[in-house]
């Protein structure tokens, strides 16, 4: 008899976990920060290019359901500020559109970010997203532990040469130091304190995880000579480094989680400095320097193993570098035809369309159309480029995690 009211027992508890719905699970909470590349300015028009490489077209078929729309994800919401006009918080199930506003739809890292962070768990997740374009880490993302902004003797020399007030100069700087940091740290504390607003599925008995961190930013700080004089140079950078550091240290410290998985996107706009042609090469020596920078918090001793690295660069299309770079000769010698022929603008954009017929291939035509939204530093907004990203994004958060596939 007590043997038939145990058996009784486990039948009823395996009837009562099947019964479970499949998100009682703690929510998986992961936060996206940085400036524009991190808003994204890939237009939703740049998706067809991703079909055009069989090493992509997988991934198409990750983003695109079958009624040929961008795909909805029903377990994964997010929270996005930043991007709007205005600063308006956009909220809802993933899906294409929550990139940078202008000129929109768009999508950043954070689709295939989602799309793929999925695929390691069965659990629902939600994604803070916190982008602003044109935005430094040594100034408007400083962590408090960084300190104040301190001007150096070369700049200090330069604004005094020029007859600046440095003391209203000194304040202006502190009063923007920081403001983003706490924009993103506040955004983030108000979701956690009304996650039912952004989930409305969300199962408050089970909770929520903070599951990780990915950053993506850099090119306010790669291109600000003042801050980092010495930039070209070994070590140029350092400043950047030490300040990546705190701000790791800081959103654990401010979020209450102490070992949060972060992943930082090394900036690759350009790709591999390896690949650079004669015209890059004036830029190799800083964005190698600039690239090792933001990588190096990773070989930080208390950051083995929970902090790591993803190269955007690696997520660089070639071949669109190589059939702009064509197309850029191309219309240089039609403003040299039309400026010596003294062409009306109707003759010049003949002549335009007629060297482009024949300086192009047919390749060349339809990967310049399909595959370039926006300029070079926002990846040619291209969907391709910054799905990739996103792509190594979870990829690179699954392995600190020591996440498999979900079955």
């Amino acid at each position: 008899m007590q043997q038939m009211r145990l058996l009784s027992a486990l039948v009823l508890l395996s009837l009562l976990a099947l019964s479970l719905p499949a998100s009682a699970k703690p929510l998986q909470i992961y936060i996206l920060a940085g400036q524009s590349n991190m808003q994204g300015h890939a237009k939703v028009s740049t998706f067809e290019h991703i079909g055009m490489d069989p090493a992509t077209k997988p991934m198409l078929a990750e983003m695109m359901g079958a009624d040929g729309k961008p795909k909805v994800c029903e377990r994964v919401w997010i929270s996005s500020i930043g991007c709007a006009d205005g600063d308006v918080e956009q909220t809802g199930k993933l899906t294409a559109g929550f990139g940078a506003g202008q000129g929109g739809p768009k999508i950043g890292p954070e689709f295939t970010f989602g799309l793929y962070m999925q695929k390691f768990t069965d659990a629902p997740i939600l994604l803070i997203k916190t982008s602003w374009g044109g935005k430094s880490l040594n100034t408007d993302f400083r962590p408090p532990s960084a300190g104040p902004y301190v001007f150096n003797e070369a700049q200090l020399a330069t604004l005094q040469s020029k007859g600046k007030d440095l003391t209203a100069l000194k304040a202006e700087k502190e009063k923007a130091t920081g403001v983003n940091y706490r924009l993103m740290i506040e955004h983030v504390k108000k979701v956690l304190g009304d996650i039912k607003r952004v989930v409305p599925d969300y199962d408050a008995k089970q909770g929520y995880e903070l599951a990780g961190f990915a950053w993506l930013q850099g090119w306010n700080d790669m291109v600000d000579s003042g801050t980092y004089p010495n930039r070209d140079k070994p070590g140029g950078y350092d400043a950047y480094s030490t300040v990546m550091a705190d701000f790791i240290r800081d959103v654990r410290k401010d979020l209450g989680a102490p070992k949060l998985p972060f992943v930082i996107g090394v900036i690759g706009v350009g790709g591999p400095t390896a690949q650079y042609g004669p015209d890059q090469q004036r830029y190799k020596a800083t964005h190698d320097s600039f690239r090792a920078a933001m990588a190096a918090p990773a070989q930080l001793p208390e950051f083995k193993g929970n902090v790591g690295t993803v190269l955007t660069e690696k997520y660089w299309d070639q071949e669109l570098t190589a059939a702009k770079a064509k197309d850029t000769a191309i219309r240089q010698q039609a403003k040299k035809l039309a400026a010596d022929g003294k062409m009306s603008p109707a003759e010049e954009k003949a002549a335009l369309e007629k060297l482009r017929m024949e300086g192009l291939t047919e390749r060349e035509r339809q990967v310049l159309e399909k595959g370039i939204s926006n300029l070079e530093f926002h990846y040619l907004g291209s969907a391709k480029i910054l799905g990739g990203i996103g792509k190594g994004f979870a990829e690179e958060m699954a392995e600190l995690k020591q996440l498999k596939p979900a079955k």
